[in-house]
């Protein structure tokens, strides 16, 4: 792993950890949405986890296996599976999956990270411009946590 990709991972496993810190500095509960219509932090958090679940590992695993991936445009809602009914349970849940994605990556090899897939909306991805909509899709909805 280049010194580069080794950032891209770690900034994403460290996502969980800052919802966490993010939702505690906030002035508003974390199950409470900030405006009608709104996700509240534990929402956010879900979402987060989905993504990982339902996006993140499927074009990781498609990478994989296939000679060159073709992926959609996917944009789960909150995650709904058992676990996620407390602020604290849906950090647990999203960093369960988040660390489902890094073993993913711990697991490529150089030919790994230099496999490319394209998307519909973004073109030819490698794993390292993936794992950058990531930490953008990441940062997006951290940030909705900070405003809390």
């Amino acid at each position: 792993m280049t010194p580069t990709q080794r950032g891209l991972r770690d900034s994403l496993a460290g996502a969980p950890a800052r919802a966490a810190a993010l939702a505690a500095a906030a002035a508003r509960s974390p199950d409470l949405p900030p405006a009608p219509g709104e996700w509240s932090a534990r929402e956010v958090v879900l979402h987060l986890a989905a993504v990982d679940e339902e996006v993140w590992h499927p074009r990781l695993d498609a990478l994989v296996a296939d000679a060159f991936p073709h992926w959609a445009w996917v944009e789960p809602g909150p995650w709904a599976g058992a676990g996620g009914e407390t602020f604290a349970g849906a950090v647990a849940v999203f960093g369960e999956r988040r660390a489902a994605t890094i073993a993913r990556l711990d697991a490529l090899d150089y030919a790994g990270w230099a496999k490319v897939g394209r998307h519909e909306t973004f073109g030819l991805l490698d794993v390292a411009a993936l794992l950058q909509i990531a930490l953008d899709h990441d940062e997006e909805h951290l940030a909705q946590i900070a405003a809390g």
